[in-house]
C-alpha cells in the first residue's frame, strides 16, 4: 500500500514538475505582447531621434531570425527560442570589424525589409525618419 502510494506520489511531481518545465520554456521563448520602445539608452548618450515604437504583433509573419541574430563564423545560428540580446550588446557607436554601428544595423534591417515588400507590392511600414521615430523629447 505505501509503495503504491509513493508511486502516485511520484508521478504527480514529476507531471507537475514537466508541465512546469513546458510552461517556462514557452514563456521564455514568446515575443513580448504590446509595442516596445527601441531607444538603446545603454548605446547613444544623444539622440539625433525620438525612439522607435516597435509592434511584434505587426511582424508576426517575419522570420525571427530576420531581425534576432548570433552570428559564427559568418552564419546566423540564431533560432527562435534562444536568448534575445540587446541590439547594442555587439552593435556599439562605430562600427568594430564586420559589426556595423547600431544605427546602420536598425536601419538596414528595418528600411531594406520595408523597401523590399513595397517592391513586392506587399504591405508594409514606413521607411522616412518621422514615420518611425517618435517627435524627439526635449
Amino acid at each position: 500500500m505505501m509503495h503504491s502510494r509513493l508511486k502516485i506520489f511520484l508521478t504527480l511531481a514529476l507531471t507537475v514538475i514537466i508541465c512546469a518545465a513546458f510552461t517556462l520554456a514557452f514563456a521564455a521563448t514568446k515575443a513580448p505582447e504590446g509595442d516596445l520602445t527601441i531607444h538603446s539608452k545603454d548605446v547613444f548618450k544623444e539622440f539625433k531621434q525620438g525612439p522607435v515604437k516597435f509592434s511584434h504583433e505587426k511582424h508576426k509573419a517575419t522570420k525571427c531570425e530576420g531581425c534576432h541574430h548570433d552570428y559564427k563564423d559568418g552564419k546566423n545560428v540564431w533560432k527562435e527560442g534562444m536568448e534575445v540580446k540587446k541590439c547594442g550588446t555587439c552593435h556599439k557607436l562605430e562600427a568594430e570589424g564586420k559589426v556595423v554601428k547600431l544605427e546602420k544595423a536598425y536601419h538596414d534591417n528595418c528600411q531594406n525589409c520595408h523597401k523590399k515588400l513595397k517592391g513586392e507590392n506587399k504591405p508594409t511600414g514606413p521607411v522616412a525618419c518621422a514615420k518611425c521615430h517618435e517627435k524627439k523629447a526635449k
